[in-house]
């Protein structure tokens, strides 16, 4: 398991955790701990990580924030 990650969103912090190893330019799908839950993130057409099946409870705007931060942080 790797280490905790921070991120800020609507000016509250989160902490979330990457449970998938060995992340390259040819992963298609990211496995996150947000809270306790796990969430999967998928790549799109376009390049951007989503949730591939969050509900409007589960705040597919920090998901995809959280996305934004692992394409910068894994350089994809």
């Amino acid at each position: 398991m790797s280490l905790p990650l921070r991120i800020t969103f609507e000016e509250k912090d989160y902490t979330y955790i990457v449970l998938t190893k060995g992340i390259t330019k040819e992963t298609t799908s990211v496995q996150v701990n947000l809270n306790g839950e796990q969430y999967e993130l998928a790549r799109n057409l376009k390049g951007e990580w989503e949730a591939a099946d969050a509900t409007v409870s589960d705040h597919p705007g920090l998901l995809k924030a959280i996305g934004r931060n692992i394409k910068l942080r894994y350089r994809l």
